[in-house]
């Protein structure tokens, strides 16, 4: 371990060697002197001001090596931006000393490690701080509640950990974290001004919330699209605690809120879940009232949602719960409240601090309970499943490279799975019709059995339509997994067991001893983009066939890739070479011909078949832009598809002379102040002498309706007459419930797609799009194309009010306008929302490489 006298930068250097190594422990000896409160060590009163990570890490260590042995560090990985992710390991100096019995003892609980149960074992708390970055207060309240833990002299905190191992994890967002408390210490008065006018107050695009790629990680627990949520879910499901608790913020005005959380509960919320977030909330409940702190329970943050810190752990077995304190990154150190009092940085700590040792307390008392109540938790799982559905078959006709994605995400969430291994025929729901009718299942197929230790997590994230027992919900109401991965799939009533371990064998893209003609590669998924986007690079002229053929007994669709020798020349040996090379790079199997004659369609020769040129991409961010909507863009572009984009800030976007770019991303946002009038008719005139304009959700919304674009939305009825007068009279209390006839929230729909189109190469008559706003659309005119629309029935799951679906009736969804020798790329819906959704981003990969073409 390096010493902490030593730049942020350099000791995070000399860190590196150790993050290499997954699961490293340290712990150093003593040094002279005891342990030191936060403020002791800090140099300033905790709560006076913000502390940097690097010296919120500093802090950690002292307290470990002065702790008489009740705590490790354990590294679990790094930041985008290189931070180090650390979680303590608390206990007893005994439960230290046989740690790693204590937590395959649990994986033992839970079915997911063979071996004999030891009854005698501690129930494990998982406590979690500032995963959003700008609720700062978590970071500085956890070196409280470490304090507290590690001190000798705290004889009632040292009983609580006779009963339970405690593993916090100071900072789940260290960037984030840092990116709003350099920001705050830079901006504020030396003495903090309480006003909420002050400049300390108002943080600027795109504030400390998200991480390095503005994704917001406490909605990425399930689908851990982001390597700091795939690095701690890894070390989270080693340990499965039974109670885990993720701390955040609210606004000002707001107090402090507990469990019991509101409805709607998930229904696989078991009943001993609910009750004992009463039992937790009861513990905090007499701490607050005991200091006249004021609180809620039952409100505003529901259990349906399985993504976040307290549903995931949830459908995990544990007590998940969610803490937020009024404040977040408008509090800064003292804010003024609208009813006239100050809220400040040492109020907030005390809250947090308070509610995490009331925690610990209330699981060492309800231990027996808890780990008896977690182990009959995965004994009915595996034993007594919960759902109609007893079996998830996912096709194995889907492209090689689309499947193994798939396959490795439920590996990553431990969810067992194995092959049909026969042909069968059977009765089951299809998502694809929304039916229940005759299937035939074929040997390669993906069987996904209920009988397993995560079948609850299973039933969650396949489940096609979620019980949902209050439309008033937080967030997105649909996520089944075959929708979002774009998979042909069913569920079936019985019981199927698999009789294959493993794949039919799928041979690589083995070496050849002359030259073919041509190579060949299917379009249908993200790797198939990656293998382009690197052949792209790597300066390989590639073709796109615009209609289906049949070469040498193949039949291939539009959207086929096609790499002939004849343009590839300077390349000499290294075409093939290189070819190869990343197709197995990308897991893409290429088909090598040995003419260009096509025994039915068009030859490869063929006008139809057509170059694909390299783009020279560009996106916008800044104030007005979504962060999160930007951050999915970047995102992709950086991590997911390996090709270069150029962000431009809104800021300066006037003086970007826009001819140095053939694609221009508009991401969802309020473009208002970034194109006035004059500046719109600048963007236009690129788009005619030859640019491609991509716009997404609100920025296509700020092109509808304006001149030359061929976007527009519904007129509202004037004519409807009102039937029922009376229904016009309104309750104030309901006015929130009445609302929600107007939202759609996280919705599946069936988009129809214009397959012949370029934007929709690569997909079936449908596609499974989450809709999350009314595309209040009319289909475009003359000079545009309608690729994909919703027409009538199309819903398939979630919650839309009454209103909204109508509205989603007849709707244009996405589509392309010529303007000029350019194009207009309008994705009314975002294929990218939260980097979860695999099934869109084919969609975005052909308004980037296709349209235009």
């Amino acid at each position: 371990m390096p010493p902490r006298n030593v730049p942020a930068l350099v000791r995070a250097l000399l860190l590196l060697p150790l993050l290499l190594l997954p699961g490293r422990l340290w712990a150093q000896a003593p040094e002279p002197g005891g342990l030191l409160t936060p403020s002791q060590f800090l140099g300033y009163p905790l709560g006076s001001r913000f502390t940097p990570h690097a010296q919120l890490l500093n802090y950690v260590q002292q307290v470990t090596q002065h702790s008489g042995g009740r705590m490790r560090v354990q590294s679990y990985g790094s930041t985008y931006e290189g931070r180090p992710l650390e979680v303590v390991q608390v206990g007893t100096p005994e439960n230290l000393a046989r740690l790693e019995e204590i937590r395959r003892n649990n994986l033992r609980r839970a079915g997911l490690e063979t071996g004999a149960v030891q009854r005698q074992m501690p129930a494990v708390v998982w406590l979690s701080y500032n995963i959003h970055g700008n609720e700062a207060v978590s970071s500085e309240a956890v070196m409280e509640v470490l304090y507290d833990l590690a001190n000798p002299q705290n004889t009632q905190v040292q009983q609580w950990l006779q009963n339970v191992v405690v593993l916090v994890d100071p900072c789940v967002n260290p960037d984030g974290h840092e990116r709003y408390v350099q920001w705050y210490n830079r901006s504020r008065n030396q003495q903090p001004n309480a006003s909420p006018y002050a400049w300390e107050h108002h943080e600027p695009w795109p504030g400390g919330r998200y991480n390095h790629y503005f994704f917001d990680l406490n909605r990425d627990w399930a689908w851990q699209t982001q390597q700091e949520s795939r690095q701690r879910v890894a070390l989270y499901n080693q340990w499965l605690p039974q109670v885990h608790a993720d701390f955040h913020e609210m606004s000002v005005d707001d107090p402090y809120y507990f469990s019991p959380a509101a409805k709607p509960f998930h229904e696989d919320i078991t009943a001993w879940q609910r009750n004992f977030q009463n039992v937790i909330g009861d513990y905090n409940r007499k701490v607050f009232d005991q200091n006249n702190w004021l609180y809620f329970t039952r409100e505003t943050y529901d259990l349906f949602y399985p993504s976040y810190g307290d549903t995931y752990p949830s459908f995990n077995g544990a007590i998940g719960m969610t803490y937020e304190q009024g404040g977040s990154g408008r509090a800064g150190v003292r804010v003024a409240k609208s009813d006239g009092d100050t809220l400040t940085l040492s109020q907030r700590i005390a809250h947090h601090h308070a509610a995490s040792l009331a925690t610990i307390q209330a699981a060492s008392d309800r231990q027996p309970e808890l780990v008896r109540e977690f182990e009959k938790y995965y004994t009915n799982a595996r034993t007594q499943p919960r759902g109609a559905y007893k079996t998830f078959v996912l096709s194995g006709n889907a492209a090689p490279g689309q499947l193994r994605a798939f396959t490795d995400y439920l590996d990553r969430q431990q969810i067992q799975y194995c092959y049909a291994g026969r042909k069968l025929s059977t009765r089951a729901f299809s998502y694809a019709t929304g039916k229940t009718e005759n299937v035939q299942l074929q040997p390669q197929d993906v069987v996904v059995s209920m009988y397993q230790p995560k079948s609850t997590l299973v039933k969650v994230l396949f489940e096609p339509r979620p019980a949902l027992e209050d439309s008033l919900t937080y967030d997105i109401t649909a996520w089944a997994l075959p929708y979002s991965f774009g998979l042909n799939a069913y569920a079936l009533t019985q019981k199927l067991d698999g009789r294959a371990r493993k794949p039919a064998t799928v041979t690589g893209n083995a070496a050849v001893t002359d030259k073919p003609y041509a190579y060949v590669a299917r379009w249908s998924s993200l790797q198939d983009m990656k293998f382009l986007s690197q052949l792209l690079q790597q300066r390989v002229k590639v073709r796109v066939a615009q209609r289906a053929f049949e070469a040498e007994g193949q039949k291939y669709q539009p959207g086929t890739l096609i790499l002939t020798r004849t343009g590839n020349e300077t390349l000499g040996a290294r075409f093939d070479q290189i070819v190869r090379a990343q197709a197995d790079s990308a897991g893409v199997q290429v088909q090598a011909v040995r003419s260009g004659f096509s025994t039915s369609g068009a030859d490869l020769g063929s006008g139809y078949v057509r170059y694909v040129s390299r783009p020279n991409v560009a996106v916008v961010a800044g104030e007005g832009v979504s962060a999160t909507a930007f951050g999915e863009v970047w995102h992709f572009f950086e991590q997911q598809l390996g090709y270069p984009v150029t962000v431009l800030g809104a800021d300066y976007l006037r003086t970007v002379p826009l001819q140095k770019f053939d694609v221009l991303i508009l991401p969802d946002g309020n473009y208002a102040d970034i194109y006035p009038e004059k500046s719109l008719e600048a963007l236009k005139a690129w788009v005619r002498g030859g640019g491609k304009l991509i716009a997404l959700e609100g920025a296509a919304a700020f092109l509808a309706n304006k001149k030359d674009f061929l976007l527009k939305t519904k007129t509202a009825d004037s004519t409807a007459k009102i039937q029922k007068p009376y229904q016009q009279l309104r309750t104030y209390a309901e006015a929130e419930r009445q609302q929600i006839g107007e939202r759609v929230q996280g919705s599946v729909y069936r988009v129809q797609l214009d397959t012949t189109h370029p934007l929709a190469f690569g997909y079936g008559s449908t596609y499974f799009a989450l809709v999350r706003d009314t595309l209040n659309y009319r289909f475009l005119e003359t000079g545009g194309w309608n690729v994909g629309v919703l027409k009538r029935d199309n819903h398939a799951a979630g919650f839309a009010g009454r209103s909204a679906r109508r509205k989603l009736t007849d709707t244009f969804v996405l589509g392309t306008q010529d303007m000029g020798r350019g194009q207009i790329v309008y994705l009314a819906d975002n294929p990218l929302f939260r980097g979860f959704w695999q099934g869109g981003k084919l969609l975005f990969g052909n308004a980037l490489f296709f349209v235009g073409q």
